[in-house]
């Protein structure tokens, strides 16, 4: 299957995506649109035979757990809905404790590295084997990017996706920018993971930026992609043709014209790697692993305690385990909390409206206390009650609207029915009074 060249589609720029010369196929996040309302954009551009795929951020296939049956009939939907080709999910975990552990559910928000073990990788196949047979279209899985590293791993990184395609036939969607991040974080060679790697299985690839503090690389989707990271492409692109490639960008977004011109120079880095395969013999493809067959539900068990103690220690101050780095879990953790902050702000516009300046240092307070249970919804309302029951913020006017976006939101249905017009009504009051 032949992609092309693609973008991430986001409603920020729709428009610009409509536009742009040379797309021949968009990705979009699996759970943000709505099977049966989506995006007119999104329409417009499916009937022009632009190729659209959902990209899932929420499955957690990495986890102890078996992929839940509800997130995985929405993403089957989503492929139906939007006559996708292939869908596509992360080698992560987002979310521990639970029965396995027989402590609370805790959810991280974002995307965690699984350890590369042999319990690790029984678990994430059988969990992919599960998915495989619950979606109408096949499957691609992403390498993610890392800020911490698990103690006493097995396997390389590109050992450990050789093993994954090898034991499930799952395709693989290698993020060069991710590479990028784990090399910088983690002192691992991009060239070395690409060598392992099962090329053959390579469904498409992404590209996307970042910036450095302090010695660390953030993986934001905010910032323009960077040479070093186009080096991987070009390097990935002598080795092998790419299916499909596609630049990704979440915030931060730039006019049509750089947007362009970041297209420009991906597939001048694709060229390029082209030029360099045809320079060669043969292309260079990995070598196969040894792996064996373990006790899954043992594995599960084993891997269900291992993350929880991780997660705890991210977002609910427990100790960190033994073996991992506390400046980087430190690092992660304060990542994980500004990415929660910046998540709910969207998924309630209003509040950063309401509060103002005040939003984002009173949410960390929060969330520093109280980790995330429910997903981002939820986490809203909690953390307005949190502000409501000690008797926050002081203006009693804001109090007052507060407590009713509140209300308004937390039974089984709207109260007034009609959220748009509540969010224009509250921020209108709230301008008003600036």
């Amino acid at each position: 299957m032949r992609l092309g060249s693609g973008i991430g589609w986001r409603p920020e720029i729709a428009d610009a995506v409509e536009r742009m010369p040379g797309i021949d196929w968009v990705e979009v996040v699996a759970e943000n649109v709505c099977p049966g309302h989506l995006p007119e954009s999104l329409v417009r551009l499916r009937e022009r035979g632009v190729t659209v795929v959902p990209h899932g951020v929420s499955l957690g296939l990495g986890g102890a757990e078996r992929p839940d049956e509800g997130r995985l009939a929405a993403l089957a939907e989503r492929a139906v809905a939007l006559r996708s080709p292939l869908v596509t999910e992360h080698i992560a975990f987002v979310r521990a404790g639970g029965a396995l552990t027989a402590s609370p559910r805790i959810e991280a928000g974002h995307l965690l590295p699984v350890p590369r073990t042999r319990d690790a990788l029984d678990v994430l196949c059988e969990n992919v084997r599960i998915a495989q047979e619950a979606l109408p279209v096949p499957l691609a899985v992403e390498n993610i990017a890392a800020l911490i590293s698990w103690p006493g791993e097995e396997m390389t990184e590109g050992q450990f996706l050789y093993e994954l395609a090898d034991r499930t036939g799952v395709r693989l969607l290698i993020d060069v920018a991710n590479l990028h991040t784990n090399h910088v974080n983690r002192g691992e060679d991009p060239a070395k993971a690409l060598t392992e790697l099962p090329l053959e299985a390579i469904a498409y690839v992404h590209v996307a930026g970042g910036f450095e503090r302090d010695g660390v690389w953030h993986d934001s989707h905010a910032h323009p992609v960077p040479g070093p990271v186009l080096d991987v492409l070009t390097d990935l692109a002598s080795r092998v043709r790419p299916p499909g490639v596609l630049l990704e960008r979440d915030e931060n977004f730039p006019g049509a014209d750089e947007l362009e011109r970041e297209l420009a120079a991906v597939r001048r880095a694709v060229e390029e790697g082209a030029r360099r395969r045809d320079a060669r013999a043969a292309p260079v493809v990995g070598g196969r692993p040894e792996w064996r067959r373990g006790a899954v539900e043992a594995a599960r068990q084993r891997i269900a305690l291992a993350q929880t103690a991780v997660l705890s220690a991210l977002v609910a101050q427990a100790p960190v385990p033994e073996g991992f780095d506390r400046v980087r879990m430190g690092v992660q953790a304060r990542a994980l909390a500004a990415k929660r902050a910046d998540v709910v702000a969207k998924v309630a516009p209003e509040l950063p409206v309401l509060l103002g300046d005040g939003y984002r240092p009173a949410f960390l307070a929060y969330a520093q206390k109280r980790p995330m249970t429910g997903g981002h919804r939820r986490d809203a309302l909690d953390f307005v009650a949190e502000l409501l029951a000690a008797g926050r913020p002081e203006d009693g006017r804001l109090r007052r609207e507060l407590r009713e976006w509140w209300l308004e939101r937390s039974g089984p249905r709207p109260r007034s029915g009609r959220p748009a017009v509540r969010l224009a009504r509250a921020t209108r009051r709230v301008l008003l009074r600036r």
